[in-house]
């Protein structure tokens, strides 16, 4: 009668529904499928749960061999003091470059200034960024004057000594 209805309804009747109802449907369900009734098993004693079955037949568990989580934070774990000294690495070499070119520009602040009679020194400093510390000499000379200033970068990586930059600038002087 069930069947009928389902029918009517346009459901299609399966392989191992009886049209009777009890536990024999179940179980004829599940042989049709190919699935054992682990209910049946576990009652009589022949399956308890996983773990119980790994252990009584003396198998281990993969999964536990090969448990990698946790791998890859020692990876980068490792990894970082590495990736620390090339970034500092980095803005060091940037740093040493900043210097040069601020060295350049006193420079040539220092000896258009000079050579054209005023204050060199003073020229120089105020062309440099102040915490570079720039050591700036303009002699003005009879036919062109020759500016240096020397500026110490300080080091980012402490096994490192500072960097001393020196750049000179020659003009013509000025009559």
């Amino acid at each position: 009668m069930r069947t009928r209805t389902l029918l009517k309804r346009g459901v299609r009747e399966s392989r191992g529904v009886r049209d009777s109802s009890g536990p024999r449907e179940t179980r004829g369900l599940r042989e049709t499928r190919g699935l054992r009734d682990t209910r049946s098993l576990r009652d009589s004693g022949g399956l308890s749960d996983s773990r119980g079955l790994r252990e009584s037949s003396g198998l281990r568990d993969i999964r536990s061999l090969r448990d990698d989580r946790g791998v890859s934070i020692l990876e980068f774990a490792g990894f970082l003091p590495i990736l620390l000294v090339i970034g500092m690495a980095a803005i060091q070499l940037g740093l040493i470059g900043y210097g040069i070119n601020q060295a350049g520009t006193g420079a040539r602040a220092a000896a258009r200034v000079a050579s054209q009679g005023g204050d060199g020194a003073a020229a120089g400093q105020a062309a440099v960024s102040g915490w570079l510390s720039p050591d700036v000499s303009a002699p003005e000379g009879p036919d062109v004057t020759t500016a240096t200033v020397t500026v110490t970068v300080p080091n980012v990586i402490p096994l490192f000594a500072d960097v001393t930059v020196v750049r000179h600038a020659t003009m013509p002087t000025d009559d």
